[in-house]
């Protein structure tokens, strides 16, 4: 005969505790005073009380100037919440979280400390961003009631907050620590303790990956930041965003996360070290990656390393007509992208079907711009007039300019720039669409390899403003140049680099997502809490597996592996689990399952 354990009551809190009031210990003071929580805030002595206080009245006060809270509202708030000078006054404290400095030591202290304060079921808390909270708990009497408590800044704006279970935790503790964020408003994920948690994770495993781009000089800062920007929708680029973070913050970080795992990806790239000891530290001290106006100033100002007006690039040869080879989305889409800046395109597919099929993409995409007001009905025809259609790639013998996006295979695509050596008349420029494929083995294929350039655009190309511009060790300036100058009159962003495999966007973002899927074949975190981490922790506009799904695990698998093989970095090794998925024909939403069923959906 069996009996169910008797339903644990949640524990109640109403004293809130917190140690440390600089910016982030004020504004989690702020978030738990917002919600009617008694709050008491402890400083080492008077002067860091007044500090952490007026943290809480200007952070307040901006919410009163922006119309979120009224003056009434903000003396609610500033009312909870008390100030105390000796960890004696937390004694009452149904929940504690520090948010002192990142220092192992000074937070052992504290929790050891603290065991001779709180009432015997307090749950305590640590907002330790990187260091081990097994390691902290370890110097409580009672291991099991600490969990970490990660979060975000600011505080008070931002809803994702880690909560990290230790493998000690008592289930009680977690649940009600979960119930707990979920009555701030927040969003909670839970995960296990390994330095940098979910989002610092595979943040700054990609951060780091940019810092080593740029000090490879494979691309100009910039270029980085603009890739990324206008390549994946990210709110900043990666270099100007460790400005934002401060570069001996993510020094520290990625050096813990390394000495941690061992993982040769989060070791930091020299030139962090170099920049830190020079006193680069971002913004806060006026000069990191970028030069800014004044320390803690968000203005950046220009230095030797910005382009001059000099800089911007300038046709080197005339671009009149435009050829296109293929005939599917991405070629539809760059047939539109250029016809709408008023050059005339030839287009050439296999058949007169699949030609036809081309224009009527073109034609239902001018009407939906129509209908939502974005272009005129006499602009559509003008567009459509500018555009041709044909079967033989003869047609292609007087443009100035073809570029090809046809299937993703090295030998087809060879064999389409040995035809089009032949065919395109001398000067003409010969540019291929290849995410993943090396541009210099299509350059061989011709007489002509400082014609060949990478023009790489992103789907759906009317929408997606960046154009990955590649240059091989052949490919004349002139060439680079004047694709350049094409990608501004077609009103694209285009970023220039070198001919190795991911280019600048992919080689970023793959191994960012590869390192999401390893960490849910671990099973530190879920799909939804990696994806929600990410997404409100980093402000992406998708999760890693929303992405994986939408991008499809066929050609993610493709990717990395291209990525595996060209860099030899076993960090790159494509995760089994997304190998497995491929196997199993769990592509993503294409085939209705990847990460997620979608077919329930």
């Amino acid at each position: 005969m069996t009996f169910a354990a008797p339903e644990r009551a949640p524990r109640t809190f109403d004293v809130i505790g917190v140690i440390g009031l600089g910016t982030m210990g004020a504004g989690i003071a702020e978030v738990f005073a917002r919600h009617g929580f008694s709050v008491v805030g402890a400083e080492v002595n008077q002067e860091a009380v007044e500090r952490g206080r007026a943290h809480l009245t200007n952070s307040t006060g901006r919410a009163v100037a922006r119309g979120k809270m009224s003056e009434e509202q903000q003396a609610e708030i500033l009312a909870r919440i008390s100030f105390v000078t000796d960890l004696g006054g937390l004694s009452e404290a149904d929940f504690v979280v520090e948010a002192v400095v990142e220092s192992l030591e000074l937070k052992k202290d504290l929790f050891r400390r603290l065991d001779d304060v709180v009432k015997p079921d307090a749950i305590l808390a640590t907002n330790t961003s990187s260091l081990s909270v097994t390691e902290i708990s370890t110097s409580n009497s009672r291991p099991g009631r600490v969990v970490g408590l990660h979060f975000f800044n600011p505080a008070p704006v931002q809803n994702l907050v880690e909560i990290i279970r230790t493998v000690v935790t008592e289930p009680d503790v977690l649940a009600d620590v979960e119930g707990l964020v979920g009555t701030l408003g927040k969003n909670p994920v839970v995960c296990g303790d390994k330095a940098g948690f979910i989002a610092n994770t595979l943040l700054f495993g990609y951060l780091n990956h940019a810092v080593s781009m740029f000090e490879g000089r494979y691309a100009t800062r910039e270029d980085i930041d603009a890739a990324m920007r206008f390549g994946c929708g990210y709110p900043m680029g990666p270099l100007a965003l460790l400005d934002l973070i401060g570069l001996d913050t993510a020094y520290e970080i990625l050096e813990t996360m390394y000495r941690q795992g061992r993982d040769r990806l989060h070791a930091p790239a020299p030139i962090l070290k170099q920049m830190v000891t020079a006193g680069l530290l971002g913004r806060k001290s006026g000069r990191g990656f970028y030069t800014y106006e004044r320390a803690d100033s968000s203005t950046m100002v220009v230095d030797d390393q910005t382009p001059s007006v000099e800089d911007q690039p300038q046709f080197q040869r005339p671009i009149g007509t435009v050829g296109v080879v293929g005939t599917g989305t991405m070629a539809s889409g760059i047939v539109e992208v250029f016809a709408k800046s008023g050059l005339e395109v030839v287009y050439v597919g296999r058949s007169a079907a699949k030609v036809e099929s081309v224009r009527a993409t073109i034609e239902k995409s001018l009407d939906k711009a129509i209908q939502r007001g974005r272009l005129e009905e006499s602009a559509k025809t003008e567009v459509l007039a500018r555009v041709s259609g044909s079967t033989s790639l003869d047609d292609l013998g007087q443009v100035d300019l073809v570029v090809e996006a046809i299937a993703e295979d090295l030998r087809i695509k060879t064999t389409l720039f040995e035809n089009l050596d032949e065919i395109c008349k001398p000067g003409a420029i010969l540019a291929t669409t290849t995410s993943s494929l090396p541009v210099i083995a299509l350059a061989k294929a011709t007489r002509r390899p400082q014609d060949v350039v990478g023009m790489h655009f992103f789907n759906p190309a009317p929408v997606m403003k960046l154009v990955e511009v590649v240059s091989t060790v052949a490919t004349g300036e002139d060439v680079a140049q004047t694709v350049r100058a094409l990608c501004h009159q077609i009103g694209k962003v285009a970023v220039s680099c070198g001919d190795r495999a991911g280019f600048i966007v992919n080689a970023l973002l793959f191994p960012y997502l590869n390192d999401a899927v390893k960490m849910l074949e671990a099973h530190y975190a879920t799909a939804d809490d990696i994806d929600t981490a990410m997404k409100q922790g980093c402000a992406l506009p998708m999760g890693p597996f929303e992405l994986l799904d939408v991008v499809g695990n066929d050609v993610a698998l493709a990717i990395q592996r291209e990525l595996y093989l060209e860099f030899r970095e076993p960090g790159f090794a494509p995760a089994p689990l997304l190998e497995h998925l491929v196997t199993a024909g769990y592509l993503g939403r294409k085939t209705q399952r990847g990460f997620r069923d979608h077919s329930r959906r």
